[in-house]
């Protein structure tokens, strides 16, 4: 595109309302930047699209001139796929915006929103979603992918509650799926990630949440083989209220953990409990925590469910270094117990960290076929992340991270969120993440996108 002709770009630009902008304007690097700030790759253009009509026009011109497209929502894709070198990325990230109608429980929410704008407006009627961890997440890629968080257990995922979406097509046109409109582009759209067309606005079934009870539990991280395997045993039994994915880390230098600890590698869950909070309930709740061992801390109390959410903002903010894999699990194997704790001993930097986020309780009420989301028999999404902020430590992070992953995998199910692929998101392990349902995502691929327009993704190509 570097070579296309100036006028065809100004066209562009006269066509759009929200700014078109290029290498030769001042905000183009922030523009260009995304969360991971181990990409570093430079677009010829970006649109920042205001509305349903500069996505069109974006299109329409990226069809005209053959410029290869990317899609970017809430710019938290590991690998960087929103944004493609001499390209040019459509960004959503100015159609930020919630509408709650809290007599149907429903909520209408913008392409580019985030979780933090939709956990905003409908925490005020009591109400929410499951999806994700980290209020800057964009709401777009982790529905796309399936979504889930601390609500997974109680309400499934994220997609389970997504009942329409608004979407342009790779043709231009503008359809509005849902059960009874386009039925099958929604069941793709339900965990198939960016496949299908842009998504403009998201339709969801919103569930009761207010106040939840938040705990942090954390052992010594030579203890990792004996509470895991305490942890996979009874999480799976515990009620649907009660959700808490483990991890291994370091103790972050921050409340509400003593200075003692501050840098300690531990294994850990983090708790969150959607129950009667009453007379001491939570504290009843999680008296667990002392069957595998004495925790070295064990913080609880009740939040708002949108502070929840913003729990980690400020501990991996934008501009990190990161690297990341995942898998699922439908067990967590005596052999993967070791493999947990040499490589929780072997922590790179102070952020980098390993899950393992619970995808039963709620999820598994679903079947595999009913959404693209394939793996509805797994208990656990795993991922493992370097992360730093200094550039130097890219190779470190990288190497623990693939060696981690490698050592991990034969102890999995084969597959994993097409989230947490990173760069590892190659034809077959696209293929792996869908199983069975690969051969019908194909199918509405050829229908809805048959010259594979949208490919800077996981990418499904069309059936033939």
């Amino acid at each position: 595109m570097s070579g296309m002709d100036a006028t065809a770009l100004d066209n562009l630009r006269e066509a759009l309302r929200g700014p078109l902008v290029t290498p030769q304007d001042a905000e183009y690097d922030e523009t260009r930047s995304v969360y991971n700030a181990m990409i570093d790759r430079r677009p010829a253009a970006i649109a920042r699209c205001s509305g349903t009509a500069d996505v069109r026009s974006t299109i329409a011109f990226a069809r005209q001139t053959g410029v290869e497209l990317a899609v970017r929502g809430g710019g938290h894709s590991g690998p960087g796929l929103c944004l493609v070198d001499g390209g040019l990325t459509l960004d959503l990230s100015l159609m930020r915006w919630v509408r709650v109608d809290p007599v149907n429980r429903t909520a209408q929410v913008g392409g580019g929103s985030q979780l933090g704008d939709l956990d905003h407006e409908t925490h005020t009627f009591g109400l929410g979603v499951p999806a994700g961890i980290n209020s800057t997440t964009g709401v777009g890629g982790l529905t796309l992918g399936g979504g889930h968080g601390h609500l997974t257990r109680k309400y499934g995922l994220t997609i389970d509650s997504l009942v329409a979406a608004d979407v342009v097509l790779a043709d231009g046109s503008v359809v509005t799926t849902s059960e009874k409109e386009h039925p099958d582009l929604l069941w793709a759209l339900r965990g198939g990630g960016g496949n299908f067309g842009v998504v403009t606005s998201f339709t969801f079934r919103l569930h009761p949440v207010h106040t939840v009870g938040v705990a942090v539990t954390v052992w010594p991280v030579e203890q990792t083989q004996e509470v895991l395997r305490w942890y996979r045993e009874f999480l799976p039994s515990a009620p649907e209220d009660l959700n808490g994915f483990f991890a291994v880390m370091a103790v972050p230098p921050a409340p509400p953990f003593p200075e003692p600890l501050h840098g300690r590698k531990v294994c850990g869950v983090i708790w969150c409990y959607t129950g009667d909070l009453g007379g001491g309930r939570l504290d009843d709740v999680l008296s667990v925590v002392n069957d595998p061992a004495p925790p070295a801390f064990h913080f609880a109390t009740p939040m708002p469910y949108p502070m929840l959410q913003t729990m980690f903002d400020d501990l991996v903010p934008k501009g990190l270094q990161w690297y990341w894999r995942g898998d699922f699990f439908d067990t967590v194997t005596d052999e993967a117990l070791a493999v947990h704790e040499r490589f929780g001993r072997e922590l790179p930097t102070g952020l980098s960290t390993m899950h393992l986020y619970p995808v039963d309780g709620a999820a598994h009420d679903v079947a595999p076929g009913e959404t693209a989301w394939a793996y509805r028999d797994a208990t656990w999404s795993g991922v493992i992340a370097g992360i730093d902020p200094d550039p130097a430590n890219a190779d470190l992070i990288r190497r623990w991270c693939v060696d981690y992953s490698t050592a991990l995998h034969p102890h999995s199910m084969g597959g994993a969120y097409v989230n947490f692929l990173g760069e590892t998101g190659d034809a077959d392990s696209v293929r792996a993440t869908y199983r069975d349902n690969y051969a019908r995502l194909a199918a509405v691929k050829h229908t809805y996108d048959p010259d594979n327009f949208f490919h800077a993704n996981q990418n499904i190509p069309p059936a033939a």
